[in-house]
Protein backbone atom coordinates (compact mmCIF):
# COMPACT_ATOMS: atom_id res chain seq x y z
CA UNK A 1 0.00 0.00 0.00
CA UNK A 2 1.56 3.40 -1.11
CA UNK A 3 1.29 5.76 1.78
CA UNK A 4 3.01 9.80 1.07
CA UNK A 5 3.91 11.75 4.18
CA UNK A 6 3.33 15.26 2.36
CA UNK A 7 1.10 16.06 -0.13
CA UNK A 8 3.77 18.74 -1.10
CA UNK A 9 6.95 17.03 -2.17
CA UNK A 10 8.75 17.08 -5.18
CA UNK A 11 8.03 13.29 -5.84
CA UNK A 12 4.21 13.85 -5.18
CA UNK A 13 3.96 16.68 -7.77
CA UNK A 14 5.72 14.35 -9.97
CA UNK A 15 3.68 11.91 -9.65
CA UNK A 16 0.32 13.99 -9.65
CA UNK A 17 1.63 16.00 -12.78
CA UNK A 18 2.03 12.48 -14.96
CA UNK A 19 -1.39 11.32 -13.79
CA UNK A 20 -2.78 14.56 -14.80
CA UNK A 21 -1.38 14.44 -18.31
CA UNK A 22 -3.25 11.02 -18.53
CA UNK A 23 -6.15 11.90 -17.89
CA UNK A 24 -6.50 14.93 -19.92
CA UNK A 25 -4.34 12.96 -23.23
CA UNK A 26 -6.51 9.46 -23.15
CA UNK A 27 -9.95 11.94 -22.24
CA UNK A 28 -8.98 14.07 -25.35
CA UNK A 29 -7.95 11.18 -27.44
CA UNK A 30 -8.62 8.08 -25.93
CA UNK A 31 -12.35 8.33 -26.37
CA UNK A 32 -13.05 6.62 -29.18
CA UNK A 33 -16.57 5.61 -28.94
CA UNK A 34 -19.06 8.28 -28.16
CA UNK A 35 -22.32 7.31 -26.80
CA UNK A 36 -24.79 9.61 -25.59
CA UNK A 37 -22.66 11.45 -23.79
CA UNK A 38 -20.91 8.81 -22.22
CA UNK A 39 -17.45 7.19 -23.99
CA UNK A 40 -15.13 4.27 -23.70
CA UNK A 41 -13.19 5.88 -21.10
CA UNK A 42 -9.60 5.03 -20.63
CA UNK A 43 -9.05 8.20 -18.63
CA UNK A 44 -10.70 5.96 -15.54
CA UNK A 45 -7.08 4.14 -15.47
CA UNK A 46 -5.42 6.79 -14.27
CA UNK A 47 -7.85 8.47 -11.98
CA UNK A 48 -7.61 4.66 -10.24
CA UNK A 49 -3.85 4.99 -9.68
CA UNK A 50 -4.26 8.50 -8.84
CA UNK A 51 -7.43 6.98 -6.12
CA UNK A 52 -4.50 4.02 -4.85
CA UNK A 53 -1.59 6.51 -4.54
CA UNK A 54 -3.36 9.39 -3.21
CA UNK A 55 -6.52 8.24 -1.43
CA UNK A 56 -9.99 9.54 -1.74
CA UNK A 57 -8.66 13.13 -2.51
CA UNK A 58 -6.12 12.08 -5.46
CA UNK A 59 -9.00 10.37 -6.60
CA UNK A 60 -11.47 12.86 -6.68
CA UNK A 61 -9.04 15.82 -8.13
CA UNK A 62 -8.14 13.44 -10.90
CA UNK A 63 -11.82 12.79 -11.25
CA UNK A 64 -12.57 16.38 -11.33
CA UNK A 65 -9.73 17.22 -13.83
CA UNK A 66 -11.28 14.58 -16.12
CA UNK A 67 -14.94 15.23 -15.33
CA UNK A 68 -14.08 19.34 -16.62
CA UNK A 69 -12.27 18.18 -19.63
CA UNK A 70 -15.43 16.02 -20.57
CA UNK A 71 -17.83 18.90 -19.71
CA UNK A 72 -15.89 21.82 -22.10
CA UNK A 73 -15.02 19.19 -25.10
CA UNK A 74 -18.70 17.84 -24.99
CA UNK A 75 -21.02 20.00 -23.48
CA UNK A 76 -19.24 23.70 -24.37
CA UNK A 77 -17.84 22.84 -27.28
CA UNK A 78 -20.14 20.61 -28.80
CA UNK A 79 -18.35 17.22 -29.97
CA UNK A 80 -21.10 15.03 -28.17
CA UNK A 81 -24.49 16.54 -30.11
CA UNK A 82 -26.74 15.17 -27.31
CA UNK A 83 -24.63 16.32 -24.47
CA UNK A 84 -24.09 19.80 -25.64
CA UNK A 85 -28.14 19.40 -26.58
CA UNK A 86 -28.93 18.68 -22.82
CA UNK A 87 -26.07 21.58 -21.95
CA UNK A 88 -28.61 23.83 -23.10
CA UNK A 89 -31.48 22.86 -21.94
CA UNK A 90 -30.71 22.36 -18.54
CA UNK A 91 -26.94 23.57 -17.63
CA UNK A 92 -27.04 22.93 -13.99
CA UNK A 93 -28.04 19.60 -13.99
CA UNK A 94 -25.72 18.19 -16.73
CA UNK A 95 -22.92 20.52 -15.51
CA UNK A 96 -23.04 18.36 -12.03
CA UNK A 97 -23.86 15.23 -13.77
CA UNK A 98 -20.93 15.69 -16.11
CA UNK A 99 -17.96 16.91 -13.57
CA UNK A 100 -19.54 15.23 -10.07
CA UNK A 101 -19.82 11.37 -11.97
CA UNK A 102 -16.00 10.64 -12.36
CA UNK A 103 -14.88 12.66 -9.28
CA UNK A 104 -17.04 10.55 -6.59
CA UNK A 105 -16.24 7.38 -8.65
CA UNK A 106 -12.24 8.70 -8.40
CA UNK A 107 -12.69 9.85 -4.59
CA UNK A 108 -14.62 6.37 -4.11
CA UNK A 109 -12.29 4.14 -5.49
CA UNK A 110 -9.25 5.91 -3.56
CA UNK A 111 -11.62 5.20 -0.11
CA UNK A 112 -11.84 1.67 -0.78
CA UNK A 113 -8.79 0.11 -2.07
CA UNK A 114 -6.70 0.94 1.18
CA UNK A 115 -8.75 -1.07 3.46
CA UNK A 116 -8.79 -3.76 1.12
CA UNK A 117 -5.25 -3.62 0.20
CA UNK A 118 -4.71 -4.70 3.78
CA UNK A 119 -5.73 -8.21 3.12
CA UNK A 120 -5.10 -8.78 -1.04
CA UNK A 121 -3.95 -6.11 -2.90
CA UNK A 122 -4.93 -7.53 -6.05
CA UNK A 123 -8.49 -7.64 -4.78
CA UNK A 124 -8.44 -4.49 -4.03
CA UNK A 125 -6.62 -3.18 -7.79
CA UNK A 126 -9.81 -5.00 -9.31
CA UNK A 127 -11.81 -3.48 -6.48
CA UNK A 128 -11.32 -0.14 -7.40
CA UNK A 129 -11.07 -0.76 -11.07
CA UNK A 130 -14.53 -1.79 -11.42
CA UNK A 131 -16.02 0.78 -8.76
CA UNK A 132 -15.05 3.50 -11.42
CA UNK A 133 -17.33 2.78 -14.57
CA UNK A 134 -20.14 1.18 -12.11
CA UNK A 135 -20.47 4.92 -10.33
CA UNK A 136 -19.71 7.10 -13.68
CA UNK A 137 -21.98 5.22 -15.68
CA UNK A 138 -24.53 4.76 -12.76
CA UNK A 139 -24.99 8.82 -11.82
CA UNK A 140 -25.01 9.42 -15.52
CA UNK A 141 -28.17 7.17 -15.79
CA UNK A 142 -28.93 8.71 -12.84
CA UNK A 143 -28.63 12.39 -14.23
CA UNK A 144 -30.79 10.98 -17.32
CA UNK A 145 -33.51 10.25 -15.45
CA UNK A 146 -33.36 13.18 -13.63
CA UNK A 147 -33.43 15.44 -16.90
CA UNK A 148 -35.83 13.03 -18.94
CA UNK A 149 -38.05 15.61 -20.45
CA UNK A 150 -34.96 16.80 -21.71
CA UNK A 151 -33.94 13.39 -23.36
CA UNK A 152 -37.14 13.05 -24.54
CA UNK A 153 -37.04 16.57 -26.34
CA UNK A 154 -33.77 15.57 -28.03
CA UNK A 155 -35.42 12.59 -29.12
CA UNK A 156 -38.13 14.28 -30.66
CA UNK A 157 -40.70 12.10 -28.48
CA UNK A 158 -42.67 12.34 -25.76
CA UNK A 159 -41.38 12.61 -22.01
CA UNK A 160 -41.99 8.78 -20.60
CA UNK A 161 -40.41 5.91 -18.49
CA UNK A 162 -40.60 3.57 -21.85
CA UNK A 163 -38.82 6.24 -23.82
CA UNK A 164 -36.06 7.19 -21.36
CA UNK A 165 -35.13 3.32 -20.59
CA UNK A 166 -35.10 2.25 -24.05
CA UNK A 167 -33.29 5.55 -26.01
CA UNK A 168 -30.82 6.03 -22.92
CA UNK A 169 -30.38 2.40 -20.70
CA UNK A 170 -30.78 0.39 -23.80
CA UNK A 171 -27.79 2.91 -25.37
CA UNK A 172 -25.50 3.19 -22.60
CA UNK A 173 -25.67 -0.50 -21.44
CA UNK A 174 -22.84 -1.39 -24.75
CA UNK A 175 -20.44 1.21 -23.22
CA UNK A 176 -21.14 0.38 -19.69
CA UNK A 177 -20.16 -3.51 -20.51
CA UNK A 178 -16.67 -2.30 -22.55
CA UNK A 179 -15.74 0.33 -19.61
CA UNK A 180 -16.05 -3.15 -17.14
CA UNK A 181 -14.20 -4.97 -19.69
CA UNK A 182 -11.51 -2.63 -20.21
CA UNK A 183 -11.11 -2.48 -16.25
CA UNK A 184 -11.11 -6.46 -15.50
CA UNK A 185 -8.57 -6.24 -18.52
CA UNK A 186 -6.24 -3.33 -16.75
CA UNK A 187 -6.90 -3.97 -13.07
CA UNK A 188 -3.54 -6.12 -13.47
CA UNK A 189 -1.69 -3.19 -14.63
CA UNK A 190 -2.73 -1.14 -12.16
CA UNK A 191 -1.64 -3.76 -9.71
CA UNK A 192 1.71 -3.94 -11.33
CA UNK A 193 2.03 -0.65 -11.53
CA UNK A 194 1.36 -0.08 -7.50
CA UNK A 195 3.81 -2.81 -7.01
CA UNK A 196 6.66 -1.27 -8.89
CA UNK A 197 6.26 2.17 -7.73
CA UNK A 198 5.74 0.50 -3.84
CA UNK A 199 9.06 -1.28 -4.28
CA UNK A 200 10.67 2.03 -5.56
CA UNK A 201 9.78 3.67 -2.48
CA UNK A 202 10.37 1.50 -0.09
CA UNK A 203 14.20 1.23 -2.05
CA UNK A 204 14.88 4.81 -1.64
CA UNK A 205 13.50 4.79 1.71
CA UNK A 206 15.68 1.88 3.07
CA UNK A 207 18.93 3.84 0.62
CA UNK A 208 17.74 7.00 2.84
CA UNK A 209 17.97 5.32 6.19
CA UNK A 210 21.17 3.65 5.31
CA UNK A 211 22.61 6.91 5.04
CA UNK A 212 21.89 8.23 8.06
CA UNK A 213 23.05 5.24 9.76
CA UNK A 214 25.95 5.81 8.22
CA UNK A 215 26.54 9.14 8.67
CA UNK A 216 25.47 8.86 12.11
CA UNK A 217 28.53 6.35 12.88
CA UNK A 218 30.95 8.26 11.12
CA UNK A 219 30.16 11.23 13.19
CA UNK A 220 30.94 8.57 16.31
CA UNK A 221 33.62 8.04 14.82
CA UNK A 222 35.27 10.88 14.67
CA UNK A 223 33.93 12.27 17.91
CA UNK A 224 35.73 8.82 19.68
CA UNK A 225 39.24 9.49 17.78
CA UNK A 226 38.80 13.63 19.07
CA UNK A 227 38.24 12.56 22.88
CA UNK A 228 41.28 9.72 22.44
CA UNK A 229 43.50 12.02 21.20
CA UNK A 230 42.78 14.64 24.54
CA UNK A 231 43.26 12.07 26.60
CA UNK A 232 46.27 11.52 25.13
CA UNK A 233 47.54 14.48 25.34
CA UNK A 234 46.31 15.17 28.89
CA UNK A 235 48.27 11.89 29.69
CA UNK A 236 51.37 13.26 27.57
CA UNK A 237 51.40 16.63 30.33
CA UNK A 238 51.03 14.63 33.32
CA UNK A 239 53.80 12.75 32.62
Amino acid sequence: MVRFKSWFTARNIAYLAVLLALVVVLQLFASAIPMFGVTLNFSLIPIVLGGIFFGAIGGGLMGLVSGVVTFITAAVLGREPSTAFLFQANPVVLTIICIGKTTIAGAVAGLVYHPIAKKNSIVAAYTSSLIMPILNTGIYMLGMVIMKEDVAAFLGVEAAANVVFVAVFGLIWLNFVLEIAVSVLFSPVVHRVVVIVEKQILSKQKKGTAKEANGSNTDGSSNKGIEDTKTDSQTEKIS
